[in-house]
């Protein structure tokens, strides 16, 4: 796909926390979705000795937050991971009912084989590194720099891993297209900082001896002298690449080339075999993304020696195959990846594994299973009149946003009517009957799906495009703006409590699922929904006045954020996180607004001692409930442009004037701004 936004949704609208346990095969309990409250929120979860203007975190949800208890297989925590366990859970039912040998054939038996595949632990154990032998031989068969660019293109269907990363996507400079674009790779930490900031230091210690662990259990030679080269080949690797906050730019991120330029451009990498392995050969344009790194990763590839290649792609190789391997691999990678880095403690259970295994490989398959026993129509019904109303509340905001010039604001009412909104499901789904799943190689399933989805973007090249195409499956817990469709996409698992009740009060719902939709639509309309209108083109429609008058108020509230420090030592970087802040903001303001139109002209009543506005704000408080361990942060405040839980709700409500109304915040707060100093962008 091209460049897609997808927003990593922990909003929930309930202090209530219900537990969802762990579902015995056959056992049909806790699969119906939770309830919280009489009207969709529950009291008891607010600390109101926290005080509005002090911490409306705590005050909408701090009883709820003191007591949540992160499990030990899980980096966070909150009624918002609980409501994917209940996913996960309705899955497994209707994954182990698939299982079964008298099921009739189809996408059924293979989703029931994928699932049996991945549970025959003792099939896995007596494999143990067996299936790896296949791909560490081609590895060490590959003892040229061209016959290593070629296994790295194979990566793309594969385990293998790659200094550049091409993927098919609508082109953003001709809409009606597809193009191959291809942006840099090849660091197998979180992001750059990690090699290269101090503060670091102890994970880059632990990763080396994590790559020692892997090489010696695949008895790849002088795993410490390797493990060392390693670190340094991919260090020159982050040297060059650019910090996540100037990947944000898609015009940046566009630059048009050819197979024959690219030789040109980095002339120190094979790209003729790399292309031919990736059978990307033949195409006449493709798209860069981080120009300036592309000749020094090819340096970097080009001066270090065959043995530090062939082991980087050993080790990279097999920690992606970890997963499906025997336990000794798959402990090794947790104590890194997952204990090390996010800070979890436990494994996840061995049903919980197979099912994300099946959700991996055939996504939509399972999520058509899910969708007929788990989506009710009515919901849907109900989601597009919600959208209609925050669509109308944009136009309003569009229309007397100070910053747009008359010019500007006709191109974003041209492009918020283009709009197009999925929700659910798709309507055309996947067809997986292709894809050769064997109960007995789990391995081989995985590895033969990553070829069949490969195949499945590199065949739209040429092709017409398709916009009945999803990015995310049902199932998915998520939701996404995708700006060269010009689309909002809302999957089923969000659609229903505690994100969504159909029989929830106004405010809740508005305050929650609203200021979730709400971004999503403003991302349209932000610093980088600038360079692409209505049609998906990427160009910019702003005007220069525009741009300097936006820009000083987006630095208002950039500043903000980068004052805060959810870790010692660790604050947010409010140049990352920019277009998600905005557009949280922007969410809220049209979330309200279309709250106050959806009352119809009549007073917003009062419950339980509770304003209209009140509740909304409270169950947007509360939609970001959630705990998260340290480790966890801190990856998040290096490679997420989303800025962590509690400051989407301290940092933004701050640049509300309702908020401020609705609580009588008054100067000497903790969150009080001045009017003068807060962020007026929507």
């Amino acid at each position: 796909m091209a460049w897609v936004h997808k927003v990593q949704l922990t909003a929930v609208l309930g202090a209530t926390l219900l537990a969802f346990g762990c579902r015995p095969a056959g056992d049909q309990t806790n699969l119906a979705a939770p309830r919280y409250g009489t009207w969709g929120m529950s009291l008891p979860g607010m600390d109101k000795s926290a005080g509005p203007g002090d911490d409306f975190f705590r005050y909408s949800a701090g009883k709820a937050f003191d007591d949540l208890k992160i499990p030990a297989d899980r980096a966070s925590w909150g009624p918002a991971e609980q409501l994917t366990e209940l996913s996960d859970a309705r899955l497994r039912a209707i994954i182990e009912d698939a299982s079964h040998a008298w099921m009739p054939k189809g996408e059924q038996a293979q989703v029931g084989a994928v699932y049996n595949s991945f549970m025959d632990e003792k099939r896995v154990e007596d494999l143990d590194a067996k299936p790896l032998a296949g791909d560490l031989a081609k590895v060490r068969a590959a003892d040229t720099r061209p016959k290593l660019a070629a296994v790295m293109g194979e990566g793309l269907g594969s385990y293998y891993g790659m200094l550049f990363a091409p993927f098919v996507g609508i082109d953003q400079r001709a809409p009606d297209h597809y193009v191959t674009y291809i942006n840099s790779d090849g660091l197998d930490l979180p992001d750059r900082d990690y090699y290269l900031d101090p503060k670091h230091a102890d994970d880059l210690k632990a990763y080396r001896a994590y790559i020692v662990r892997t090489l010696t259990m695949v008895g790849w030679a002088e795993p410490e002298k390797n493990a060392d080269n390693i670190i340094a080949y991919e260090t020159r690797i982050a040297q060059a690449t650019w910090p996540r906050e100037q990947r944000r730019d898609d015009i940046k991120m566009y630059n048009a080339s050819t197979p024959q330029d690219l030789n040109t451009l980095t002339a120190d990498f094979p790209w003729a075999d790399f292309l031919r392995a990736a059978r990307l050969d033949g195409q006449q344009k493709v798209v860069l993304g981080e120009l300036s790194s592309f000749p020094a990763i090819a340096k970097a590839f080009a001066e270090t020696d065959i043995p530090t290649l062939q082991a980087w792609q050993a080790f990279t190789m097999t920690d992606q195959a970890s997963p499906y391997l025997s336990k000794r691999f798959v402990d090794s990678r947790f104590e890194f990846r997952n204990k090390t880095l996010n800070g979890i403690q436990e494994l996840r259970p061995r049903y919980k594994r197979g099912v994300a295994a099946v959700n991996m490989t055939l996504g939509e398959a399972v999520g058509r299973l899910y969708v007929a026993k788990y989506f009710p129509p009515e919901s849907k019904a109900k989601m597009v009149t919600l959208v209609n109303n925050l669509k109308s509340a944009l136009k309003t905001r569009l229309q007397n946003a100070s910053w747009m010039a008359p010019e500007t604001r006709i191109e974003a009412q041209r492009k918020l009517d283009a709009i197009n909104v999925k929700i659910g499901y798709p309507d055309k789904w996947r067809d997986y009957s292709a894809l050769r799943i064997d109960a007995r190689d789990l391995y081989g399933n995985v590895r033969r799906s990553l070829a069949f989805e490969w195949d499945y973007q590199r065949n739209k090249l040429g092709k017409p495009i398709d916009r009945l195409e999803w990015g995310m499956t049902p199932q998915t817990v998520n939701a996404y703006y995708d700006s060269t469709l010009n689309e909002v996409v809302f999957p089923a698992a969000i659609l229903q409590p505690p994100y969504f009740d159909p029989d929830a009060d106004l405010a809740v719902n508005y305050g929650s699922i609203g200021a979730v939709i709400g971004p999503e639509i403003t991302h349209g309309f932000d610093d980088q929904g600038r360079h692409s209108d209505a049609t998906g083109l990427l160009r910019d429609w702003w005007t220069p006045e525009d741009s300097k008058r936006y820009d000083a108020q987006a630095s208002i509230l950039g500043a903000q954020f980068n004052a805060y420090e959810p870790v010692p030592g660790h604050k947010i970087n409010g140049g990352l996180t920019m277009g998600e802040n905005i557009a949280d903001l922007g969410g809220i303001l049209i979330a309200l607004d279309a709250y106050h139109a959806a009352l119809g002209g009549k007073p917003a009543p009062v419950i339980d001692g509770l304003t209209g506005d009140q509740r909304f704000f409270l169950a947007y408080g509360q939609s970001w409930l959630d705990k998260k361990r340290d480790a966890a942060i801190i990856q998040q405040l290096a490679s997420d442009p989303h800025s962590p839980d509690a400051y989407r709700v301290n940092g933004t409500l701050p640049n509300v004037d309702a908020w401020y109304t609705a609580f009588n915040i008054q100067p000497g707060g903790k969150m009080f701004i001045a009017p003068e100093k807060r962020a007026h962008i929507w």
